[in-house]
């Protein structure tokens, strides 16, 4: 095999990466400003069920059966979607775009420092935390952030983590299906939280056109390119590469929700560009240990 067809599968799961975050953000950002309509439930509720109706028409998961269902791996990533969307946008309520995705970020940190084995590897790690640390206003009172907001974004971050891990295992079960199921199964979760907080508002047919734009932007299409990614490099790298989310978020935020960003925090945001361009570029093809789940 040439080095050139050996890189392809590498160089389609960063392509992907990257579409997936710019569109997540994006999304993220609109449903923003549903907020005042339907409650963060209530734009939780139209991201993952609308995601999980587009998805099912188009995947149809019914056509084909997995050769070895797991049941287990697919209802914790399910519920890992469900939980981890829904308390990502209740931090939205109260902190910016860009520092809940920093703050939400330390799941995958975490993940990627335990699946780290070469220096190399805890060099662009550090250089991610101290973006990060950068990128919060530590210890500016006029700035303070609210610690509901952060808590919320932190535990979003563990869910993350979860998604990853378990992403990978339902991937390799049900291949591009395990999104539809997964989705579907935290829809489960999402539209009866989002009834409960906005009622009757969820059915508005003026919200419709921004609760689909939502569903497609946040989930169903980066959830599909993710599993691509999720299937063809490992979970370290994959991890890693994601500490471009907080830089994108954070230029969402500017240019999508006029969020102000500080001098420190655009620095940040460099020395975290900088991180996911050296783990791209130092990326290695993995060994037995190591290896991706395959598609």
């Amino acid at each position: 095999m040439s080095a050139r067809s050996g890189s392809a599968p590498i160089l389609v799961a960063i392509g992907a990466l990257l579409v997936a975050m710019v569109s997540y953000q994006c999304g993220a950002s609109l449903a923003k400003h549903l907020f005042p309509a339907v409650g963060a439930a209530g734009a939780t509720a139209y991201r993952l069920g609308l995601s999980a109706v587009l998805l099912i028409l188009l995947r149809r998961p019914w056509r084909s059966a997995p050769a070895k269902p797991n049941l287990r791996a697919l209802w914790g990533y399910g519920l890992a979607i469900g939980v981890m969307n829904l308390v990502f946008y209740m931090s939205l309520r109260t902190i910016p775009l860009g520092i809940a995705v920093a703050l939400e970020f330390t799941g995958p940190l975490a993940l990627a420092l335990f699946h780290s084995r070469r220096l190399i590897d805890f060099v662009w790690v550090a250089l991610v935390v101290v973006g990060l640390i950068l990128l919060l206003p530590l210890g500016d009172v006029e700035k303070s952030l609210d610690p509901i907001g952060v808590m919320y974004a932190l535990a979003a971050g563990v869910g993350w983590a979860i998604y990853i891990v378990l992403g990978q295992k339902a991937g390799a079960a049900y291949g591009a299906n395990a999104v539809t199921l997964g989705t579907s199964i935290g829809a489960l979760v999402a539209i009866p939280a989002g009834f409960a907080q906005a009622g009757t508002a969820l059915f508005s047919i003026d919200l419709l056109p921004y609760a689909f734009g939502v569903a497609v932007l946040s989930s169903a299409l980066p959830y599909t390119l993710e599993m691509v990614a999720l299937t063809r490099m490992p979970a370290r790298t994959f991890s890693t590469l994601l500490s471009l989310e907080p830089a994108i978020a954070a230029l969402a935020g500017v240019v999508l929700l006029s969020e102000h960003l500080g001098p420190m925090q655009w620095l940040a945001i460099g020395a975290i560009v900088v991180a996911a361009a050296g783990t791209a570029l130092s990326v290695r093809r993995p060994t037995t240990a190591d290896e991706p789940v395959p598609n």
